[in-house]
């Protein structure tokens, strides 16, 4: 009952974190998350928008925009661009409110599988902690990480039991969002 009290509190903690994320240059952004956008000294051009599915986003005068992939800093450069022919020098900030687009899915034989919000980089063994550490029958070292590139799908191996002994750390991969680990 206490670990599944501690791992309950690391989750709720670890999506806690998500809420107020603090983005830095690096990130980028995908569907699902939550963006704040204003333009300085423009009240009509403050506007709160989810990146939609298809990675787009609408704000008023600069029309849609693709902000899946791109950094924050890249959004504001872009909607500037755009304002520039209504605008004389428009002062644009984009910040991110929710990181509700950068999630991972942990299937199979863990403690608690299901998606999680990734409010910073995160390895295999990390992601695997978070859903409570695998099951007793899990086969350690058949464990997939299945990552989408374009239209293709590949998978990617991570050796539980070794890393655990401190051999194939290159398996010990960085999560990128929408990655699936399957614990068999």
């Amino acid at each position: 009952m206490k670990s599944l009290f501690n791992v309950l509190v690391l989750l709720f903690s670890f999506t806690a974190g998500a809420m107020a994320y603090a983005v830095d240059g690096d990130y980028t952004l995908n569907a699902g998350d939550r963006l704040s956008i204003s333009v300085w000294n423009e009240d009509a051009l403050k506007k709160e928008v989810v990146i939609l599915p298809d990675g787009t986003i609408s704000f008023p005068l600069a029309g849609q925009l693709m902000a899946k992939d791109k950094t924050v800093f890249q959004v504001e450069n872009e909607i500037r661009e755009k304002l520039s022919n209504y605008i004389s020098d428009p002062v644009v900030t984009v910040t991110v409110d929710v990181v509700g687009g950068n999630t991972i899915h942990i299937l199979g034989k863990v403690t608690t599988p299901g998606s999680f919000s990734m409010s910073q980089p995160l390895d295999a063994m990390q992601a695997l902690s978070l859903a409570g550490g695998l099951a007793q029958f899990a086969k350690e070292n058949d464990i997939i990480v299945l990552r989408r590139e374009g239209t293709k799908q590949r998978t990617i191996p991570v050796y539980y039991a070794r890393i655990k002994q401190g051999n194939a750390l290159e398996s010990n991969i960085m999560l990128e969002s929408g990655d699936i680990i399957i614990v068999p």
